[in-house]
């Protein structure tokens, strides 16, 4: 393992332990640390089907793989196997502390064992009338193939103690209908007082009526639930098409291998050997006892009871100072370069940007790249208009972005029944950029605007999530983008790009240029500073270069929020921290001094070798003095964080900045909607 860098996917652990520390933090409102609790948990569900899943596959490539990752993949599963189990007992640990918080505002979550005779009667009824019909059960005992558990979902392996003198077990197999039902139900009230049970317990209490025809002593029954790979197999067969190609490799993904198995602690030996043997699982596999309840991710979906004292404070989006209401975006646009930076501003601005293109006589195309899109995707709904009113609309779709296959796939059909021109992506390469060209007639010149954004086109995630979205009449920029959107559909023509960095042609050479710069004018002493704010930093060619920076001199802020595989220690001038709060921190954008001429980007990409080398991304220049003003106001206010930032270091012992006697203190996502209020009562002076 290389002595100064940390494995990524113990970076990420050390991540999620972040979230999970909201989770136990008293200084958020109630339901706000049970949101964390299930992003926690469908954080984890997710690095094992594609992180934990990979390092189990490059294992069996022996010496290989430490060629490929720079260290064994074994000793990593050891440590990931270690580190999940400590932070399993954390997690139940807070878990059982926000039950007894509940409890507290009389909310109270009870199961099939502590029901009174009125929940009784309602769980029953709601047994017969609404959960029975979907309850399968497979008797394992009389089956020679075991079922393919589903990933992702949640069933109970029942034992049936028959009244024998030797007391003989018949053993079943339930799966939890949650895809269909609720998880949680919520009970009648009683003297003021809110009841919830899991419908796990729903189904315990049904067992009786649905084993009625053995004569049974007792029943029992234990949580089980298995995580699969979900690597996407997509072959390079040319005798079928690419989106067959991709459904195959859909329907293979159901039948992954296990990579983890948990299970009730309480289960009985002989009942966890039977599931064991019967799945096939051995020893080295990931299998983790757990507590009684499993697939906390649904606690997203626990109802709040309209409590609204408990759950976050929602700010309203900020009225940009360069659009007016009922006035034209695109002459906004071509007068001035304009920033969203979401949830401050509302995304509904690109909404009216495309629903505008789609009924202005002057507009002639719309072509745009989709990764993530929203469900009943607005976006989608603007395009389809568009392409009604006549316009000539090209949609690109990431058939690969990851658990979002299917959905872009129906998407893709519809927007092509509706006669947008749809493209699958690039052979070989992921498409990941962001990107929106519009093109409008001029008296005889063709104009164009561009979105260039961090984030996806997705109205849902964009209340949720930090991004930027750069808008653009610039002709430096608009022609470059034109240039990928030509290489989208001839892919065998190399373009030259000058003032956007596109993986894989010349996004490593930009920015190694631009860190080798800063570090030539530290030895010269020169000002020289690089500021980052990313998702992810664990390139290692990147990494090294900006450990030659700091030796060099060079001032280094880094703001990263997920993953990051620097070994800072005690003695680095590195400043390094991660934030994690109410919304998500996913933009991303570079700071370099350049000799006190600053350079400002905008990044699709994160500093992964994945997103510069293997994938297509584009990194935006700035030009616009006013949105580098914007950005630098940005990035210094989050900086300054000390409520919510940890220290990243590498011992990963997720620090909290500490807040000296002196200093208030400050939380940078709140802290953001008073400065860029004020930053455009500056500009609105100005104009």
């Amino acid at each position: 393992m290389k002595n100064n860098i940390i494995p990524k996917e113990i970076s990420w652990l050390s991540f999620n332990e972040r979230v999970l520390q909201e989770a136990s933090d008293y200084s958020n409102p109630l339901f706000e640390r049970i949101k964390f609790l299930g992003i926690y948990s469908n954080n984890l569900d997710e690095f094992f089907r594609v992180r934990v899943a990979t390092l189990k596959r490059l294992n069996q490539l022996g010496s290989k793989a430490k060629k490929i990752l720079g260290y064994e993949p074994s000793n990593i599963l050891k440590k990931i196997q270690e580190t999940v189990i400590d932070q399993q007992y954390f997690f139940e640990k807070t878990y059982r502390s926000i039950l007894s918080e509940l409890s507290k505002h009389n909310i109270i979550l009870v199961n099939e064992q502590h029901l009174n005779e009125k929940h009784k009667q309602f769980v029953q009824e709601y047994f017969f009338n609404k959960l029975r019909q979907h309850i399968m059960p497979v008797m394992i005992d009389q089956i020679n193939e075991f079922p393919p558990l589903e990933d992702d979902m949640v069933y109970l392996a029942v034992t049936i103690i028959l009244q024998e003198k030797k007391s003989r077990y018949i053993n079943a197999l339930i799966k939890i209908p949650s895809d269909v039902l609720q998880r949680f139900v919520i009970l009648p009230e009683i003297n003021n007082k809110k009841y919830l049970i899991f419908i796990d317990d729903i189904i315990r209490f049904g067992l009786p009526y649905i084993f009625y025809m053995f004569n049974f002593k007792e029943i029992n029954a234990y949580t089980i639930k298995v995580t699969r790979d979900a690597e996407l197999d997509v072959t390079d067969d040319i005798s079928e098409s690419y989106i067959n190609n991709v459904e195959r490799g859909l329907q293979k993904r159901k039948e992954g291998d296990p990579v983890r198995f948990i299970y009730d602690e309480n289960m009985p030996s002989y009942l966890l050997k039977l599931l064991m043997k019967k799945m096939n699982l051995q020893n080295d596999d990931a299998i983790i006892s757990g507590e009684r309840y499993h697939n906390f991710k649904d606690l997203l979906t626990l109802p709040d009871f309209g409590m609204k004292e408990l759950s976050k404070i929602s700010y309203s989006p900020l009225q940009h100072p360069f659009i007016e209401p009922g006035k034209s975006i695109i002459r906004s646009i071509v007068k001035n370069d304009i920033l969203l930076y979401f949830p401050y501003y509302s995304f509904n601005y690109f909404i009216n940007l495309l629903r505008e293109a789609s009924i202005d006589p002057k507009i002639k195309s719309i072509k745009v790249t989709l990764y993530r899109l929203a469900n009943n995707s607005n976006v989608v709904s603007a395009l389809i208009n568009a392409v009604r009113n006549g316009k000539h609309v090209t949609a690109l779709l990431e058939l690969q972005a990851r658990f979002d296959e299917e959905a872009n796939i129906k998407y893709g059909s519809e927007l092509r029944e509706e006669g947008v021109k749809v493209l699958y992506g690039v052979p070989g390469l992921k498409v990941h950029a962001k990107l929106c060209l519009i093109e409008r007639t001029e008296g005889r010149n063709n104009e164009y605007i561009a979105c260039v954004g961090t984030g996806n086109f997705n109205e849902s995630t964009a209340k949720l999530y930090i991004d930027s979205m750069l808008m653009t009449a610039d002709r430096k920029i608009t022609k470059e983008v034109i240039k990928v959107f030509e290489f989208f559909t001839r892919t065998y023509q190399k373009e030259q790009f000058y003032h956007l960095f596109v993986s894989p042609f010349n996004s490593r050479q930009k920015l190694n240029k631009l860190i080798v710069t800063e570090i030539e004018n530290a030895k010269k002493g020169v000002p020289a500073y690089i500021h980052l704010k990313l998702n992810n930093l664990v390139d290692n060619e990147i990494i090294a270069l900006l450990y030659k920076a700091e030796k060099a001199g060079v001032e280094i802020k880094l703001n990263i929020r997920g993953m990051f595989s620097m070994k800072i220690d005690s003695e680095s001038k590195i400043e390094a921290i991660g934030i994690v709060d109410n919304y998500l921190e996913h933009s991303r954008f570079f700071i370099f001094c350049n000799g006190g001429d600053e350079k400002y980007f905008l990044s699709s990409a994160d500093l992964m070798t994945r997103n510069i080398d293997r994938r297509i991304e584009v990194v935006c220049p700035v030009y616009s003095k006013q949105i580098q003003q914007q950005i630098r106001l940005i990035f210094d206010i989050s900086f300054k964080e000390n409520a919510k930032a940890r220290i990243l270091d590498e011992k990963l012992l997720n620090n909290f900045r500490k807040v000296k006697k002196k200093d208030k203190i400050f939380r940078s996502q709140v802290m953001l909607y008073q400065a860029l209020d004020e930053f455009h009562k500056t500009i609105n002076s100005k104009c």
